[in-house]
């Protein structure tokens, strides 16, 4: 990632035009003095313009950016899918203001014994299913073709990530058996049966 800001910096003779046509602004993004490229944001403040981009992914997110007038770049590469642009931008113009994160989310206790209750398999959909796992007192999950990561509880019987913006609650029946759970993403609900002998 360095080595392309540098190469968008000071591109060879081969790629300076190409360069030079991704990084020209072409179109206007409906946010004030941000105007986009091929591929490439460019926002323009104080006369200078920064250009840049980035991306997010489960767990991931990475930024680049350029500032051709002074000569400078920028990378930064986050093991967690959150906000990482104004670290960027202020990396490359110190006048840009970095967001402090809020507080970490508060957590429960839930006895083990609770937590080996959610131990299973979830279908959510034929091709894709939820594994829950338990160590001491700790759960996972694990999604289809997903790593496996940490449940934080913020009740007995939902649970939270922190590497993505998501939630897991478990349905109980009346006698208090888990019959299920409900995946909480993006604004969605989306219910997974509990498979036989998970």
């Amino acid at each position: 990632m360095l080595r392309f800001a540098a190469a968008a910096l000071d591109p060879p003779a081969s790629l300076a035009r190409a360069f030079a046509l991704a990084m020209e602004p072409r179109l206007e993004t409906g946010t004030a003095n941000v105007r986009i490229g091929l591929g490439w944001h460019v926002f323009e403040q104080n006369g200078t313009a920064i250009t840049w981009h980035n991306g997010q992914t489960g767990g991931y997110h990475g930024f680049i950016g350029v500032d051709t007038e002074r000569g400078t770049g920028a990378v930064v590469l986050a093991n967690a899918a959150t906000n990482i642009d104004d670290i960027g931008l202020h990396l490359l113009n110190p006048s840009n203001p970095v967001g402090h994160p809020p507080p970490p989310r508060a957590t429960v206790d839930v006895p083990e014994d609770v937590l080996e209750r959610y131990v299973g398999r979830y279908e959510l959909a034929p091709q894709f299913h939820i594994e829950v796992t338990r160590e001491n007192d700790v759960l996972y999950a694990q999604a289809t073709n997903e790593p496996r990561f940490r449940l934080f509880a913020a009740s007995p019987t939902r649970f939270f990530l922190r590497v993505v913006e998501a939630e897991i609650e478990f349905t109980v029946d009346a006698a208090g058996n888990v019959t299920g759970l409900v995946l909480h993403q993006g604004g969605r609900a989306t219910p997974g049966r509990r498979l036989p002998g998970g």
